[in-house]
């Protein structure tokens, strides 16, 4: 028995009365006439809210595909505690290939920057596009892995101005309500170091191909990010962030389990 497909819709799908058909948004409808599904045929929908929904197909048209929800689903899952992924984006094409595999590991959000030593530069349309282009990334990844909330890709903006807009870290006592790590191959302490912090939301820092700057690197300190290393090995660009989602995501730190 092949799996149900599960698609995305932007409209609020608590809002559908029961037993009302409706149809489904042009992405969605063609996804479905690709698989050949008839009336009868079920797919499972999800809006962005956490919940999914079970719907089965009512009519299938050249232009339009309409559906009526038949149960709803409460599921929850995703990473705790949070995660952002701060990105300097890689050269190519690469940053497809970080968004998709974020949001399979559990991100809740990408920021794409740019640094001083960044390659790919993005502005206006461009830069619009780019973050539409992947928002889609990020949806499409989430049909697959099961996820109810798609990972949010957020403008693209340059490292100064993120790090400039950061609201300063609230405390509580000695701890942070946010927890921001800045990964750096000269940094003395090992991510390992941070299994035993508090539970917070968590930021993740990753530079470029060949770093951040220094400037760059102080800046973000000030900030109140963690210097931290992943190991001996210099990581790419690509694969560093992403590491750092797995390890989270394995239980790396203290008292989180992996999702299901």
């Amino acid at each position: 028995m092949s799996a149900v497909a599960r698609l995305f819709v932007e409209q609020p799908l608590s809002a559908v009365a029961p037993d009302e058909d409706f149809a489904l948004p042009p992405g969605a409808a063609r996804h479905v006439q690709v698989l050949r599904l008839q009336p009868g045929g079920q797919v499972m929908l999800f809006d962005g809210s956490g919940d999914e929904w079970t719907a089965e197909v009512t009519a299938m048209g050249r232009s339009e595909v309409r559906v009526v929800l038949r149960q709803r689903h409460s599921v929850n899952r995703e990473l705790h505690p949070s995660v952002t992924l701060a990105v300097v984006m890689p050269a190519n094409d690469r940053m497809d290939g970080i968004v998709e595999k974020a949001c399979e590991l559990g991100a809740t959000a990408i920021q794409p920057l740019m640094s001083e030593r960044s390659v790919l530069r993005l502005t206006g349309d461009r830069a619009q596009k780019k973050q539409q282009h992947w928002q889609g990334v990020a949806i499409a990844a989430a049909e697959q892995c099961g996820r109810t909330r798609p990972l949010q890709v957020a403008p693209v903006m340059t490292l100064s101005a993120w790090l400039a807009g950061l609201a300063p870290l609230a405390m509580s006592g000695a701890e942070a309500s946010e927890r921001r790590w800045l990964l750096s191959p000269v940094a003395a302490e090992p991510l390992s170091a941070r299994s035993r912090e508090a539970q917070g939301p968590i930021v993740v820092l990753s530079g470029p191909e060949g770093g951040l700057s220094a400037d760059e690197e102080q800046t973000a300190r000030a900030r109140g990010f963690q210097a931290v290393q992943l190991g001996p090995r210099i990581l790419r660009a690509d694969t560093a962030p992403l590491a750092v989602l797995g390890w989270i995501a394995l239980g790396g730190i203290e008292g989180v389990a992996a999702t299901s």
